[in-house]
């Protein structure tokens, strides 16, 4: 999948080895957009137009005098409440934020490092507002004491403000950063403490739910080929060398992810005209800075010859049939998404050749009140798998440890607490669910200890938890979730199933 065009927030390691400000034309390019929404601002910061004039100074570095760029967050949950917290240093109470690092590649990493660094809130747990995507919400001007301290006149900030949705609605647990912040607190829209910030929250019709503001096609030609697009292997962009799909993310002008994608798709690839374009499922990903990115995938059909096609972006476009994709460099998320499109729609399929296949891994709470009975979630009847079935709390493992991944699905999923000395293996299933499915190892643990009550924190994937004895599991419910618990009343730690 392309979470989001590359010049914005497609998803990708972002590269810190070498200490290189933000580009003089990236920050212009954010202030003369915020500009062009909010004119009636030129006036305020006419002082910051003419520091970006300034060719030979940095305008992100704390050492220009009289002025230099700052950045903070607007960080708002399901309740509209923007987070706040007290910053030592003034004894204000403002949204985090603070100066730019030479590593901070760009303003959005910036107060994302800055958020991390203040509240504990990793770029992970947040993501983009639709009315905003990663351009400034605001931008304040306003001016700071001499602090002989540290050696600094008196100067003036202009500080560069970011919106972000939390990804999973609910407000996590804060970790302030004691020698820079004391205290944090959530503050309704009409309490925001900028005057200017403020402003622009209240008139933007906010609603606190997180949504796809990227778009991706599952293009294929009906008799079973997909078509990818290999990236350019370029550093910062999302997963670069890599096959994916095209798309890319949300821009202002944009009336819809539809036309989100129909734009993407003229700039891509012109010529590139797709028949019966349809939602199919909506995934995540991980941007270049961390955030992360719901993507709304539409499946099309597209019968004609890529190499005829002229390509903007990328080196080149290719089909392929699922067999094949164990062969590519791309995403397991990406080559999930075809294996189900394949099996949904009853595309004709080779048989998969014997090679060496990525193996996904699954993480599943079995989780046991005091009468013995087993915590089940029912998943929502538009979810893209197991849809209206009774399942595990469960997540893919990312770039973390199987039980770091437990532990951050149930605080993400259910608002469950749980400390890693409490887990322990209690099962694993080896899976292939389809002939064309990727094989999973779907490992289970079991928590005898947990602080909290099961909570419905992601209800566009949960409808509800409930308890059952595993002696009488619900229907409907996912065939190896049933196997697993089955397993374990056997005693038995490994399984195999559908192979």
């Amino acid at each position: 999948m392309t979470p989001a065009s590359d010049h914005a927030s497609g998803p990708g390691p972002t590269h810190k080895d070498a200490a290189v400000p933000p580009a003089l034309t990236e920050v212009n390019n954010l202030v003369h957009a915020y500009l062009s929404r909010h004119p009636g601002d030129l006036t305020r910061l006419r002082g910051l137009l003419s520091l970006l004039d300034e060719e030979a100074v940095d305008p992100t570095s704390r050492s220009t005098l009289p002025g230099h760029i700052t950045c903070s967050a607007a960080v708002i949950d399901q309740d509209l409440r923007v987070l706040h917290v007290r910053h030592n240093a003034s004894n204000l109470v403002l949204a985090p934020g603070g100066h730019i690092e030479p590593s901070d590649r760009t303003l959005l990493a910036a107060v994302l490092r800055e958020v991390c660094e203040e509240t504990g809130i990793g770029p992970g747990a947040l993501c983009l507002i639709p009315q905003f995507l990663d351009m400034p919400v605001d931008i304040d001007v306003h001016d700071i004491d001499a602090r002989p301290d540290k050696s600094e006149p008196a100067h003036r900030h202009y500080d560069v403000r970011f919106a972000f949705y939390l990804a999973s609605g609910r407000s996590p647990a804060i970790a302030v950063q004691d020698d820079e912040v004391s205290g944090a607190e959530w503050r309704p829209l009409a309490e925001v403490s900028s005057p200017t910030l403020r402003a622009k929250l209240l008139n933007a019709d906010l609603d606190g739910r997180p949504e796809p503001v990227n778009a991706s096609a599952l293009i294929h030609d009906g008799a079973g080929r997909y078509l990818f697009h290999l990236r350019d292997n370029f550093e910062h962009i999302w997963e670069p060398g890599a096959f994916a799909l095209l798309g890319g993310g949300k821009e202002p002008q944009d009336l819809s992810l539809k036309a989100t994608l129909l734009r993407e798709l003229s700039e891509e690839v012109p010529g590139l005209h797709l028949s019966d374009l349809v939602p199919f499922a909506v995934e995540e990903a991980t941007s270049v800075e961390g955030l992360r990115v719901p993507i709304q995938v539409f499946a099309g059909r597209w019968t004609g010859d890529p190499d005829t096609l002229p390509l903007h972006e990328g080196v080149l476009l290719r089909w392929f049939a699922p067999q094949m994709l164990h062969r590519l460099r791309l995403s397991p998320s990406t080559a999930d998404l075809v294996y189900r499109h394949a099996a949904q729609s009853g595309l004709p399929r080779p048989a998969i050749v014997n090679a060496t296949v990525p193996n996904v891994i699954g993480v599943h709470l079995y989780l046991e009140d005091d009468q013995g009975r087993v915590l089940l979630g029912l998943r929502h009847p538009d979810s893209p798998y197991a849809a209206g079935a009774w399942h595990f709390l469960a997540g893919h493992c990312e770039r973390e440890s199987a039980i770091q991944c437990l532990v951050r699905e149930a605080r993400a999923e259910a608002g469950l607490v749980i400390d890693p000395a409490d887990v322990t293996h209690v099962h694993t299933v080896h899976l292939c669910e389809a002939p064309e499915a990727e094989p999973r190892m779907q490992v289970v643990f079991r928590v005898r200890s947990w602080t909290g009550t099961p909570l419905l924190l992601e209800k566009d994937k949960c409808l509800a938890w409930q308890w059952w004895r595993p002696q009488h599991l619900p229907e409907p419910i996912v065939p190896y979730t049933r196997h697993v618990i089955e397993q374990i009343l056997a005693g038995q730690s490994y399984s195999e199933t559908g192979w």
